[in-house]
């Protein structure tokens, strides 16, 4: 199994080209920012957002269904745990170094020729609503690593007693098919919508 990092930045990069045109076009009352500095991309930020009215300055993480090009699944992952260099290091959701306000969920990305984009849809994550949910289920990165022992599990579907497999999620372990091999907590786009933790940009 090979990682697809390099060829992930690079499709970001060509991503982000679409998603300007969409910021630019549908927030009309932010100014936006796109941020190049690694220190500030590693602390969970990729775009800062400015409200005109009243200058507050919002954390922005695009977090981008690049596996699923010509797709649209109902969806989306959060990275709980993932092995780098045969270590065992905490995924982006719980992580308390990151200053991410707000998830830029990108899903169904259509492309009419390889790495040019077409289309998609974003979801905008409350990250602290998400995880105070998250915390009154039960759902911390403290429960996970208690409840879950890495080595043990088996590659796939782990259901969670929180959550309505269904309706709401459930974990997932890539331990066969990724060379991270994470474990994700998979959530329904629904679910986060009608709990009130985000909203569609369009």
């Amino acid at each position: 199994m090979k990682s697809t990092f390099k060829s992930d930045l690079e499709k970001e990069k060509k991503l982000s080209i679409l998603l300007d045109k969409y910021y630019s076009k549908y927030l009309k009352n932010y100014h936006f920012e796109r941020i190049h500095d690694s220190a500030q991309q590693f602390q969970g930020i990729d775009v800062l957002f400015k409200q005109e009215t009243s200058n507050k300055i919002f954390h922005i993480d695009e977090k981008a269904q690049l596996d699923y090009i010509n797709e649209s699944l109902p969806t989306f992952a959060f990275e709980l745990l993932y092995l780098k260099n045969k270590s065992l290091r905490q995924g982006w959701l719980f992580d308390a170094s990151k200053t991410t306000d707000f998830y830029a969920l990108v899903t169904s990305i259509y492309e009419d020729e390889p790495a040019v984009f077409t289309s998609c849809q974003i979801t905008f994550v409350n990250r602290e609503k998400l995880i105070n949910v998250l915390r009154k289920k039960g759902i911390t990165q403290s429960s996970i690593s208690k409840n879950y022992k890495y080595d043990s599990l088996p590659h796939g579907k782990i259901m969670f007693e929180g959550l309505n497999p269904r309706t709401e999620g459930y974990l997932y372990h890539s331990k066969n098919n990724k060379a991270e091999k994470p474990i994700n907590l998979i959530l329904r786009l629904n679910y986060l919508l009608e709990s009130g933790i985000a909203k569609n940009l369009l």
